[in-house]
């Protein structure tokens, strides 16, 4: 305990008071934590006393411990169910994703020219993953008639490397806003509508496989491309045999 100056203003007697209580009240509080650290089991035989511990809430009023760790358990059991419904979700979308890639697949191993594969992937794209632009576009020289190319696009790979060489040369699946220039080359007249898309280049010079959407935030540069990356190593299998056709 501190001594104090009988001459020492009353004001600063009182603040002296206040700062020496603080200072046992941490001490107290301290003593008390750690005690409670060491002895668990301290209320397993003073259950009654939970009730009588109140807490602060932010609401300005307090609620007991008992309350307060069954509103803390409801809270979390409701976080749970709701990432449980959210991975129950993802698994129905992905076994979705796997049965409408597997028929896309089987019925582009199907078809016997280029323009079966435009069709089949146009309309399996618009169809079953809500794509609203497609387009694929080849590098000439191609050696089969132009009727039996279907939607395909085509350009000399010099006219591709003026418009879309950064993204020939990246060689990975890129997502964004596109270039102007970029964004004529790939989906033509349907260049206005396109505010997003994704891109992959198909190896060996091949072409490039594209996607777009009017909604600028649709494609971005963190979406995933896994699935689109997947259809175009399929392509590149597949386009050179139909071309030598």
């Amino acid at each position: 305990m501190e001594y104090t100056d009988a001459n020492q203003p009353p004001e600063e007697i009182a603040a002296d008071t206040h700062k020496e209580n603080q200072r046992d009240d941490k001490l107290l509080a301290r003593q008390v934590a750690r005690y409670l650290i060491q002895n668990p089991q301290f209320f397993e035989e003073r259950m009654e006393l939970l009730e009588t511990i109140k807490l602060p809430r932010d609401n300005g009023k307090t609620v007991s411990l008992m309350t307060h760790q069954t509103n803390l358990l409801r809270e979390r059991n409701i976080e749970m169910r709701q990432r449980l419904d959210q991975l129950l979700h993802n698994a129905r979308d992905n076994d979705q994703l796997f049965f409408n890639s597997r028929r896309l697949i089987l019925s582009l191993l199907e078809a016997e020219n280029i323009g079966e594969v435009t069709e089949v992937l146009y309309s399996s794209f618009s169809a079953d993953f809500n794509v609203e632009f497609t387009s694929l576009t080849l590098f000439e020289p191609i050696p089969v008639s132009r009727q039996s190319l279907g939607k395909v696009h085509t350009s000399t790979f010099a006219d591709a490397e003026t418009a879309i060489g950064g993204i020939i040369r990246n060689g990975r699946p890129i997502c964004g806003v596109l270039r102007l220039r970029e964004k004529e080359f790939l989906f033509a007249e349907d260049a206005e509508h396109i505010a997003s898309a994704a891109v992959v280049p198909l190896a060996n010079q091949v072409g490039a496989l594209a996607v777009g959407s009017p909604d600028p935030q649709y494609y971005r540069s963190s979406l995933g491309t896994l699935f689109l990356s997947y259809i175009a190593e399929v392509l590149e299998r597949l386009l050179p045999k139909l071309l030598d056709k």
